[in-house]
Protein backbone atom coordinates (compact mmCIF):
# COMPACT_ATOMS: atom_id res chain seq x y z
CA UNK A 1 0.00 0.00 0.00
CA UNK A 2 1.17 3.16 -1.28
CA UNK A 3 1.87 6.45 1.19
CA UNK A 4 -1.13 8.10 -0.65
CA UNK A 5 -3.86 5.33 0.09
CA UNK A 6 -2.18 5.20 3.72
CA UNK A 7 -3.02 8.77 4.39
CA UNK A 8 -6.73 9.16 3.08
CA UNK A 9 -9.52 6.79 3.44
CA UNK A 10 -11.29 5.97 0.36
CA UNK A 11 -13.40 8.71 -1.12
CA UNK A 12 -12.26 11.63 0.70
CA UNK A 13 -9.77 14.07 -0.84
CA UNK A 14 -6.33 15.04 1.42
CA UNK A 15 -6.81 18.60 -0.12
CA UNK A 16 -10.53 19.06 1.04
CA UNK A 17 -9.75 17.55 4.61
CA UNK A 18 -6.74 19.86 4.92
CA UNK A 19 -8.83 22.82 3.62
CA UNK A 20 -10.88 22.20 6.43
CA UNK A 21 -8.62 21.47 9.28
CA UNK A 22 -6.55 24.51 8.28
CA UNK A 23 -6.65 27.49 10.97
CA UNK A 24 -5.24 31.04 10.07
CA UNK A 25 -4.75 34.27 12.58
CA UNK A 26 -7.14 36.18 9.99
CA UNK A 27 -9.83 33.17 10.70
CA UNK A 28 -9.24 33.12 14.50
CA UNK A 29 -9.47 37.19 14.46
CA UNK A 30 -12.85 37.63 12.32
CA UNK A 31 -14.32 35.02 14.58
CA UNK A 32 -13.01 36.67 17.76
CA UNK A 33 -14.38 40.05 16.62
CA UNK A 34 -17.92 38.75 16.10
CA UNK A 35 -18.19 36.54 19.41
CA UNK A 36 -16.23 39.88 21.23
CA UNK A 37 -17.47 42.58 19.32
CA UNK A 38 -17.57 45.01 22.50
CA UNK A 39 -14.90 43.98 24.21
CA UNK A 40 -11.93 46.10 24.43
CA UNK A 41 -8.95 44.32 21.94
CA UNK A 42 -6.35 47.41 21.77
CA UNK A 43 -5.12 50.15 24.02
CA UNK A 44 -2.40 53.01 23.91
CA UNK A 45 -2.40 55.46 26.18
CA UNK A 46 -5.78 57.14 26.14
CA UNK A 47 -7.19 55.75 22.86
CA UNK A 48 -9.08 52.14 23.01
CA UNK A 49 -10.65 50.12 20.32
CA UNK A 50 -12.85 47.64 20.61
CA UNK A 51 -12.63 43.84 18.56
CA UNK A 52 -15.50 45.25 16.21
CA UNK A 53 -13.16 48.83 15.53
CA UNK A 54 -10.03 47.08 15.35
CA UNK A 55 -11.28 44.62 12.52
CA UNK A 56 -13.03 47.26 10.04
CA UNK A 57 -9.68 49.31 10.65
CA UNK A 58 -7.83 45.56 9.98
CA UNK A 59 -10.19 45.42 6.52
CA UNK A 60 -9.97 48.67 5.30
CA UNK A 61 -5.98 48.90 5.42
CA UNK A 62 -6.30 45.18 3.92
CA UNK A 63 -8.32 47.00 1.51
CA UNK A 64 -5.95 49.94 0.83
CA UNK A 65 -2.86 47.51 0.74
CA UNK A 66 -4.99 46.56 -2.25
CA UNK A 67 -5.39 49.11 -3.83
CA UNK A 68 -2.00 49.60 -3.86
CA UNK A 69 -1.17 46.54 -5.64
CA UNK A 70 -0.41 44.75 -2.78
CA UNK A 71 -1.20 40.63 -3.08
CA UNK A 72 -0.40 37.39 -1.67
CA UNK A 73 3.05 36.85 -0.78
CA UNK A 74 4.15 40.02 -1.11
CA UNK A 75 5.91 42.17 1.67
CA UNK A 76 4.67 45.31 3.39
CA UNK A 77 7.69 46.74 5.12
CA UNK A 78 7.30 48.81 8.54
CA UNK A 79 9.44 50.63 9.96
CA UNK A 80 8.10 52.26 13.04
CA UNK A 81 8.33 52.34 17.27
CA UNK A 82 5.08 50.56 18.95
CA UNK A 83 1.97 51.78 17.99
CA UNK A 84 -1.44 50.94 17.53
CA UNK A 85 -1.11 50.93 13.82
CA UNK A 86 1.45 48.45 13.92
CA UNK A 87 -1.19 45.84 15.12
CA UNK A 88 -3.78 46.54 12.45
CA UNK A 89 -0.67 46.26 9.99
CA UNK A 90 -0.14 42.29 11.22
CA UNK A 91 -4.13 42.09 10.94
CA UNK A 92 -4.41 43.19 7.75
CA UNK A 93 -1.87 40.96 6.31
CA UNK A 94 -2.95 38.20 7.68
CA UNK A 95 -6.60 38.77 5.92
CA UNK A 96 -4.89 39.49 2.55
CA UNK A 97 -2.37 37.47 2.67
CA UNK A 98 0.72 39.25 2.16
CA UNK A 99 3.93 39.46 4.52
CA UNK A 100 4.95 42.33 7.21
CA UNK A 101 8.40 42.69 7.14
CA UNK A 102 8.88 44.16 10.39
CA UNK A 103 12.54 46.36 10.87
CA UNK A 104 14.78 46.81 13.22
CA UNK A 105 14.60 50.85 14.01
CA UNK A 106 17.66 50.43 16.17
CA UNK A 107 19.42 49.54 13.37
CA UNK A 108 22.28 51.89 11.36
CA UNK A 109 21.29 52.54 7.86
CA UNK A 110 23.20 49.95 5.91
CA UNK A 111 21.83 47.18 7.87
CA UNK A 112 18.30 48.80 7.31
CA UNK A 113 19.05 48.59 3.53
CA UNK A 114 20.10 45.49 3.54
CA UNK A 115 17.33 43.99 5.32
CA UNK A 116 14.99 45.77 2.80
CA UNK A 117 17.10 44.77 -0.05
CA UNK A 118 16.27 41.38 1.16
CA UNK A 119 12.64 40.96 1.22
CA UNK A 120 12.23 43.43 -1.77
CA UNK A 121 8.58 45.35 -0.41
CA UNK A 122 6.01 46.66 -2.22
CA UNK A 123 5.15 49.23 0.68
CA UNK A 124 7.15 50.31 2.86
CA UNK A 125 4.55 51.59 5.97
CA UNK A 126 6.78 54.18 8.52
CA UNK A 127 5.82 56.55 11.36
CA UNK A 128 6.63 60.16 11.53
CA UNK A 129 9.72 59.53 12.98
CA UNK A 130 10.92 56.90 10.57
CA UNK A 131 9.74 58.33 7.63
CA UNK A 132 12.24 60.26 5.89
CA UNK A 133 14.83 57.46 6.79
CA UNK A 134 12.06 55.19 5.15
CA UNK A 135 11.85 57.42 1.89
CA UNK A 136 15.81 57.62 1.52
CA UNK A 137 16.23 53.86 1.48
CA UNK A 138 12.71 53.19 -0.44
CA UNK A 139 14.29 55.44 -3.30
CA UNK A 140 17.38 53.04 -3.54
CA UNK A 141 15.04 50.05 -3.74
CA UNK A 142 14.15 48.48 -7.31
CA UNK A 143 10.84 49.73 -8.09
CA UNK A 144 11.63 52.49 -5.57
CA UNK A 145 8.07 51.52 -3.37
CA UNK A 146 5.81 53.87 -2.13
CA UNK A 147 6.17 54.97 1.65
CA UNK A 148 2.92 55.24 3.43
CA UNK A 149 3.20 57.42 6.23
CA UNK A 150 1.54 56.69 9.89
CA UNK A 151 -0.77 59.86 10.55
CA UNK A 152 -3.15 61.99 8.16
CA UNK A 153 -2.14 59.71 4.83
CA UNK A 154 -2.34 56.41 6.48
CA UNK A 155 -5.89 57.65 8.32
CA UNK A 156 -7.11 58.96 4.61
CA UNK A 157 -6.03 55.68 2.75
CA UNK A 158 -8.36 53.74 5.29
CA UNK A 159 -11.10 56.24 5.24
CA UNK A 160 -11.14 55.43 1.44
CA UNK A 161 -11.77 51.76 1.67
CA UNK A 162 -14.23 49.35 2.52
CA UNK A 163 -14.92 47.74 6.23
CA UNK A 164 -15.89 44.27 3.63
CA UNK A 165 -13.17 42.08 4.19
CA UNK A 166 -10.81 41.58 1.12
CA UNK A 167 -11.83 38.10 -0.97
CA UNK A 168 -8.48 36.60 -0.20
CA UNK A 169 -8.79 33.85 1.02
CA UNK A 170 -5.72 32.72 3.18
CA UNK A 171 -3.65 29.36 3.56
CA UNK A 172 -2.41 28.21 6.74
CA UNK A 173 1.08 28.32 5.18
CA UNK A 174 0.92 31.86 4.03
CA UNK A 175 3.46 34.00 5.29
CA UNK A 176 2.57 36.46 8.12
CA UNK A 177 5.70 38.29 9.69
CA UNK A 178 9.37 38.37 8.86
CA UNK A 179 11.38 39.21 12.14
CA UNK A 180 15.46 39.65 11.86
CA UNK A 181 18.09 37.45 13.43
CA UNK A 182 21.41 37.60 13.76
CA UNK A 183 23.40 35.92 11.13
CA UNK A 184 26.99 34.19 11.14
CA UNK A 185 28.10 36.63 8.45
CA UNK A 186 27.21 39.52 10.59
CA UNK A 187 23.99 40.60 8.86
CA UNK A 188 20.51 39.88 9.74
CA UNK A 189 18.45 36.84 8.04
CA UNK A 190 14.80 36.93 7.89
CA UNK A 191 12.38 34.72 9.17
CA UNK A 192 9.67 33.69 7.55
CA UNK A 193 6.61 32.99 9.99
CA UNK A 194 3.50 31.61 8.62
CA UNK A 195 0.09 31.85 9.73
CA UNK A 196 0.25 27.96 10.84
CA UNK A 197 3.36 29.08 13.02
CA UNK A 198 1.49 32.04 14.74
CA UNK A 199 -1.79 29.44 15.98
CA UNK A 200 0.38 26.84 16.48
CA UNK A 201 2.35 29.45 18.89
CA UNK A 202 -0.63 30.66 20.39
CA UNK A 203 -2.27 26.89 20.95
CA UNK A 204 0.92 25.74 22.70
CA UNK A 205 0.80 29.17 24.80
CA UNK A 206 -2.62 28.61 26.31
CA UNK A 207 -1.19 24.94 27.03
CA UNK A 208 1.70 25.44 28.80
CA UNK A 209 0.41 29.21 29.73
CA UNK A 210 -3.16 29.14 30.10
CA UNK A 211 -4.96 32.65 30.34
CA UNK A 212 -8.35 33.55 30.03
CA UNK A 213 -9.87 36.74 27.82
CA UNK A 214 -9.72 38.66 30.93
CA UNK A 215 -5.90 38.63 31.09
CA UNK A 216 -4.01 41.26 28.60
CA UNK A 217 -0.90 41.17 27.28
CA UNK A 218 1.56 44.72 27.23
CA UNK A 219 3.27 45.13 24.01
CA UNK A 220 6.30 47.20 25.18
CA UNK A 221 8.98 45.13 23.74
CA UNK A 222 9.34 46.12 20.48
CA UNK A 223 6.82 44.40 17.92
CA UNK A 224 9.70 43.96 15.41
CA UNK A 225 10.51 40.81 17.94
CA UNK A 226 8.67 37.82 18.75
CA UNK A 227 8.50 38.62 22.50
CA UNK A 228 5.62 41.26 21.23
CA UNK A 229 4.61 39.93 18.29
CA UNK A 230 3.92 36.10 18.86
CA UNK A 231 2.15 36.96 22.68
CA UNK A 232 -0.26 40.02 20.61
CA UNK A 233 -1.01 37.92 18.16
CA UNK A 234 -2.18 34.70 20.66
CA UNK A 235 -4.12 37.79 23.00
CA UNK A 236 -6.34 38.91 20.39
CA UNK A 237 -7.29 35.12 18.99
CA UNK A 238 -8.28 34.20 22.60
CA UNK A 239 -9.98 37.58 23.20
CA UNK A 240 -8.17 39.28 25.46
CA UNK A 241 -6.56 43.13 25.14
CA UNK A 242 -3.28 44.12 24.02
CA UNK A 243 -1.72 47.44 25.72
CA UNK A 244 0.96 49.14 23.58
CA UNK A 245 3.53 50.78 24.67
CA UNK A 246 6.33 52.92 22.78
CA UNK A 247 9.16 50.54 24.73
CA UNK A 248 10.31 50.04 27.85
CA UNK A 249 9.62 52.84 30.39
CA UNK A 250 9.65 51.45 34.12
CA UNK A 251 7.14 54.02 35.59
CA UNK A 252 4.50 53.66 32.90
CA UNK A 253 4.88 49.85 33.38
CA UNK A 254 4.34 49.74 36.53
CA UNK A 255 1.56 52.00 36.25
CA UNK A 256 0.19 49.22 34.03
CA UNK A 257 0.82 46.57 35.82
CA UNK A 258 -0.87 47.86 38.95
CA UNK A 259 -4.40 48.76 37.34
CA UNK A 260 -4.60 45.62 34.44
CA UNK A 261 -4.62 41.71 34.67
CA UNK A 262 -1.79 40.94 32.81
CA UNK A 263 -1.23 37.25 31.49
CA UNK A 264 2.36 37.13 30.88
CA UNK A 265 4.47 40.32 31.44
CA UNK A 266 7.96 40.55 30.02
CA UNK A 267 10.50 41.24 31.57
CA UNK A 268 14.20 41.41 29.91
CA UNK A 269 17.41 40.89 32.56
CA UNK A 270 18.56 44.27 32.58
CA UNK A 271 15.46 45.75 32.93
CA UNK A 272 13.81 43.74 35.95
CA UNK A 273 15.55 45.92 38.72
CA UNK A 274 14.53 49.25 37.17
CA UNK A 275 10.87 47.54 36.96
CA UNK A 276 11.25 46.48 40.86
CA UNK A 277 12.45 50.08 42.09
CA UNK A 278 9.80 51.58 39.99
CA UNK A 279 7.24 49.27 41.30
CA UNK A 280 7.98 50.53 45.02
CA UNK A 281 8.20 54.13 44.24
CA UNK A 282 4.57 54.03 42.94
CA UNK A 283 3.59 51.80 46.28
CA UNK A 284 0.79 49.94 44.74
CA UNK A 285 0.56 46.39 44.31
CA UNK A 286 0.15 44.12 40.92
CA UNK A 287 -3.53 44.09 40.36
CA UNK A 288 -2.63 40.70 38.67
CA UNK A 289 0.81 38.62 36.70
CA UNK A 290 -0.02 34.92 35.90
CA UNK A 291 3.82 34.63 34.64
CA UNK A 292 6.58 36.98 34.05
CA UNK A 293 10.12 37.58 32.84
CA UNK A 294 12.00 35.72 30.28
CA UNK A 295 15.63 34.32 29.79
CA UNK A 296 15.79 32.84 33.41
CA UNK A 297 19.23 31.79 33.01
CA UNK A 298 20.75 35.64 32.82
CA UNK A 299 19.00 36.24 35.71
CA UNK A 300 20.76 36.91 39.22
CA UNK A 301 19.03 34.31 41.55
CA UNK A 302 18.15 37.51 44.14
CA UNK A 303 16.59 39.40 41.39
CA UNK A 304 14.23 35.83 40.70
CA UNK A 305 13.42 36.03 44.20
CA UNK A 306 12.42 39.72 44.36
CA UNK A 307 10.66 40.41 41.05
CA UNK A 308 8.53 36.57 41.96
CA UNK A 309 7.30 37.61 45.01
CA UNK A 310 6.87 41.41 44.27
CA UNK A 311 4.30 40.66 41.60
CA UNK A 312 3.02 37.24 43.40
CA UNK A 313 3.74 35.36 40.07
CA UNK A 314 6.02 32.86 38.98
CA UNK A 315 9.22 33.48 36.33
CA UNK A 316 9.16 31.58 33.08
CA UNK A 317 12.19 29.64 32.51
CA UNK A 318 11.74 28.98 29.27
CA UNK A 319 13.91 28.38 26.18
CA UNK A 320 12.72 29.31 22.39
CA UNK A 321 13.86 31.37 20.00
CA UNK A 322 12.42 33.48 17.02
CA UNK A 323 12.19 30.28 14.55
CA UNK A 324 10.75 27.86 17.19
CA UNK A 325 8.32 30.47 19.74
CA UNK A 326 8.43 29.55 22.98
CA UNK A 327 8.91 26.02 21.66
CA UNK A 328 10.87 23.61 22.39
CA UNK A 329 10.75 24.19 26.35
CA UNK A 330 7.84 26.37 27.74
CA UNK A 331 6.57 24.44 30.46
CA UNK A 332 8.97 25.45 33.17
CA UNK A 333 8.17 28.26 35.83
CA UNK A 334 10.10 29.19 39.08
CA UNK A 335 7.80 29.62 41.79
CA UNK A 336 7.07 32.45 43.86
CA UNK A 337 10.15 32.96 46.49
CA UNK A 338 12.47 30.76 45.35
CA UNK A 339 16.11 30.97 43.95
CA UNK A 340 16.92 26.86 42.07
CA UNK A 341 20.13 26.15 42.36
CA UNK A 342 19.42 24.69 38.74
CA UNK A 343 17.14 26.25 35.80
CA UNK A 344 16.79 22.90 33.76
CA UNK A 345 13.83 23.60 30.98
CA UNK A 346 10.68 21.06 31.00
CA UNK A 347 10.38 20.17 27.43
CA UNK A 348 6.67 21.82 25.77
CA UNK A 349 4.17 18.41 25.41
CA UNK A 350 3.65 19.55 21.27
CA UNK A 351 7.14 19.25 19.78
CA UNK A 352 9.92 16.55 19.21
CA UNK A 353 13.54 17.66 20.54
CA UNK A 354 16.42 15.73 19.99
CA UNK A 355 20.15 16.34 20.52
CA UNK A 356 22.82 15.72 18.47
CA UNK A 357 26.72 15.67 17.81
CA UNK A 358 28.63 17.48 15.28
CA UNK A 359 28.17 14.33 13.01
CA UNK A 360 24.31 14.71 13.29
CA UNK A 361 23.56 11.57 15.37
CA UNK A 362 21.81 11.49 18.82
CA UNK A 363 23.84 11.81 22.04
CA UNK A 364 22.65 9.94 25.62
CA UNK A 365 21.69 11.39 28.48
CA UNK A 366 24.23 13.64 30.39
CA UNK A 367 25.82 14.31 27.05
CA UNK A 368 26.49 17.79 25.26
CA UNK A 369 24.44 18.00 21.68
CA UNK A 370 22.51 20.62 19.52
CA UNK A 371 19.05 20.81 20.04
CA UNK A 372 16.89 20.17 17.16
CA UNK A 373 13.03 20.60 16.93
CA UNK A 374 10.18 19.62 14.84
CA UNK A 375 6.51 20.81 15.15
CA UNK A 376 4.17 23.05 14.34
CA UNK A 377 5.37 26.41 15.81
CA UNK A 378 8.23 26.17 13.29
CA UNK A 379 8.69 28.78 10.93
CA UNK A 380 8.95 28.34 7.23
CA UNK A 381 12.86 29.41 6.51
CA UNK A 382 15.05 32.07 6.32
CA UNK A 383 14.01 34.48 3.53
CA UNK A 384 16.44 34.37 0.22
CA UNK A 385 19.05 32.51 1.99
CA UNK A 386 18.77 28.72 0.71
CA UNK A 387 22.15 27.49 1.63
CA UNK A 388 21.44 28.63 5.32
CA UNK A 389 17.61 26.85 5.20
CA UNK A 390 19.26 23.51 3.69
CA UNK A 391 22.01 23.46 6.31
CA UNK A 392 19.31 24.02 9.15
CA UNK A 393 16.64 21.96 8.14
CA UNK A 394 18.93 18.94 6.97
CA UNK A 395 17.25 15.24 8.01
CA UNK A 396 13.56 16.73 8.45
CA UNK A 397 14.86 18.59 11.68
CA UNK A 398 15.71 22.45 12.52
CA UNK A 399 18.62 22.50 13.85
CA UNK A 400 18.86 25.32 16.80
CA UNK A 401 22.03 25.68 17.43
CA UNK A 402 22.25 25.68 20.69
CA UNK A 403 23.56 22.92 22.97
CA UNK A 404 21.93 20.93 25.32
CA UNK A 405 22.29 17.97 28.16
CA UNK A 406 19.18 15.27 28.63
CA UNK A 407 18.84 15.27 32.22
CA UNK A 408 17.61 11.68 34.07
CA UNK A 409 14.37 13.23 34.52
CA UNK A 410 13.83 14.63 30.96
CA UNK A 411 14.38 18.06 31.84
CA UNK A 412 17.17 20.08 29.67
CA UNK A 413 20.24 21.57 31.32
CA UNK A 414 21.17 24.48 29.08
CA UNK A 415 25.06 24.63 28.35
CA UNK A 416 25.21 27.45 25.56
CA UNK A 417 25.39 28.33 21.64
CA UNK A 418 26.98 26.28 20.02
CA UNK A 419 28.93 28.68 17.89
CA UNK A 420 30.73 30.64 20.69
CA UNK A 421 33.35 28.26 22.36
CA UNK A 422 36.29 29.27 24.29
CA UNK A 423 38.58 26.51 22.89
CA UNK A 424 41.39 26.66 25.92
CA UNK A 425 44.29 24.26 26.05
CA UNK A 426 42.10 21.70 23.32
CA UNK A 427 39.56 22.04 26.00
CA UNK A 428 35.93 23.42 24.91
CA UNK A 429 34.22 25.91 27.74
CA UNK A 430 30.79 26.98 26.90
CA UNK A 431 30.52 30.51 28.89
CA UNK A 432 27.00 29.82 30.28
CA UNK A 433 28.81 27.52 32.88
CA UNK A 434 30.82 29.93 34.20
CA UNK A 435 28.45 32.82 34.56
CA UNK A 436 25.57 30.65 36.23
CA UNK A 437 28.35 30.07 39.31
CA UNK A 438 28.81 34.18 38.94
CA UNK A 439 24.81 34.79 38.64
CA UNK A 440 24.56 32.70 42.15
CA UNK A 441 27.06 34.63 44.14
CA UNK A 442 25.34 37.38 46.60
CA UNK A 443 25.84 40.74 45.24
CA UNK A 444 26.16 40.12 41.78
CA UNK A 445 23.89 41.77 39.45
CA UNK A 446 24.85 40.63 36.06
CA UNK A 447 27.97 38.45 34.37
CA UNK A 448 29.17 38.24 30.89
CA UNK A 449 32.37 35.77 30.17
CA UNK A 450 33.73 36.04 26.96
CA UNK A 451 37.12 34.74 25.40
CA UNK A 452 40.34 36.20 25.55
CA UNK A 453 43.41 35.18 23.15
CA UNK A 454 46.28 34.11 25.23
CA UNK A 455 49.96 32.79 23.96
CA UNK A 456 50.00 29.54 26.18
CA UNK A 457 46.08 28.19 25.63
CA UNK A 458 44.84 29.94 22.77
CA UNK A 459 41.79 31.26 24.84
CA UNK A 460 41.04 31.99 27.90
CA UNK A 461 37.84 33.08 30.04
CA UNK A 462 37.37 36.62 31.23
CA UNK A 463 34.86 37.89 33.30
CA UNK A 464 32.33 41.24 33.20
CA UNK A 465 30.93 41.88 36.49
CA UNK A 466 28.23 44.09 37.62
CA UNK A 467 28.24 44.36 41.52
CA UNK A 468 26.07 45.60 44.03
CA UNK A 469 29.01 47.22 46.50
CA UNK A 470 32.61 46.56 46.66
CA UNK A 471 32.46 43.55 48.88
CA UNK A 472 32.36 41.70 45.80
CA UNK A 473 36.05 41.14 45.22
CA UNK A 474 37.68 39.22 42.48
CA UNK A 475 39.53 36.83 44.50
CA UNK A 476 36.11 35.97 46.22
CA UNK A 477 34.29 35.37 42.94
CA UNK A 478 37.61 33.13 41.41
CA UNK A 479 37.26 31.03 45.15
CA UNK A 480 33.59 30.79 44.48
CA UNK A 481 33.73 29.31 41.36
CA UNK A 482 36.48 26.25 42.49
CA UNK A 483 34.54 23.40 43.30
CA UNK A 484 31.97 24.30 41.21
CA UNK A 485 33.51 24.09 37.67
CA UNK A 486 36.66 22.63 36.12
CA UNK A 487 39.81 24.44 36.70
CA UNK A 488 40.69 25.59 33.17
CA UNK A 489 36.71 26.84 32.88
CA UNK A 490 38.11 29.19 36.12
CA UNK A 491 38.05 33.00 34.49
CA UNK A 492 41.39 34.20 34.23
CA UNK A 493 39.80 37.71 35.01
CA UNK A 494 37.35 39.91 36.47
CA UNK A 495 36.58 42.91 35.01
CA UNK A 496 34.20 45.34 37.28
CA UNK A 497 31.90 47.30 35.29
CA UNK A 498 28.55 49.47 35.48
CA UNK A 499 25.71 48.18 34.05
CA UNK A 500 24.90 50.75 31.41
CA UNK A 501 28.71 49.74 30.50
CA UNK A 502 27.71 46.51 29.01
CA UNK A 503 26.59 46.31 25.20
CA UNK A 504 23.04 44.84 25.11
CA UNK A 505 20.64 43.91 22.57
CA UNK A 506 17.20 44.98 22.21
CA UNK A 507 16.28 41.74 23.52
CA UNK A 508 18.51 42.73 26.77
CA UNK A 509 21.31 40.25 25.74
CA UNK A 510 24.61 40.94 26.18
CA UNK A 511 26.84 41.71 23.17
CA UNK A 512 29.71 39.35 23.60
CA UNK A 513 31.73 40.30 20.87
CA UNK A 514 31.97 43.69 22.08
CA UNK A 515 33.38 42.97 25.11
CA UNK A 516 35.71 41.08 22.95
CA UNK A 517 37.07 43.93 21.29
CA UNK A 518 36.89 45.75 24.63
CA UNK A 519 39.63 43.24 25.24
CA UNK A 520 41.16 43.46 22.26
CA UNK A 521 41.93 47.17 22.53
CA UNK A 522 43.38 46.87 25.98
CA UNK A 523 46.23 44.35 25.01
CA UNK A 524 47.06 46.62 21.57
Amino acid sequence: MDGAARTAPAGIDPAVAAGAAGLTVADLFAQRAKLDAGRIALEEGERTWTYAQLDARASRLANALAARGVGRGDRVAILSENRAEYIELLLACARLACIAACQNWRMADGELRHCLGLVEPALIVASPRFAQTAAGLAAELPGAPEVLELGAPYEAALAAESEQPPAARPHPEDGLVILYTSGTTGLPKGALISQRAEVARAMVAASDLPTTPEDGFVAWAPLFHMASTDTSLATLMNGGKVIVMDGYEPDALAEVVAKERIGRLTLMPGMIGGFIEAMKRQGKPAAGVKYCGVMADLVPREQLVEITTLLDAPYLNTFGATETGSTPASRGRIPVGQAPARLDKSQNSWCLVKLVDEEDREVPDGEPGEMCVRGPTLFSGYWNNPETNAKDFRGGWFHMGDVFTRNPDGTLSFVDRRKYLIKSGGENIYPAEIERVLLAFPGVVDAIVVRREDAKWGEVPVAFVVRRDESVTEEALVEACRGEIARYKIPKAVRFVEDAELPRSVTGKIKRQDLEARLKQERA
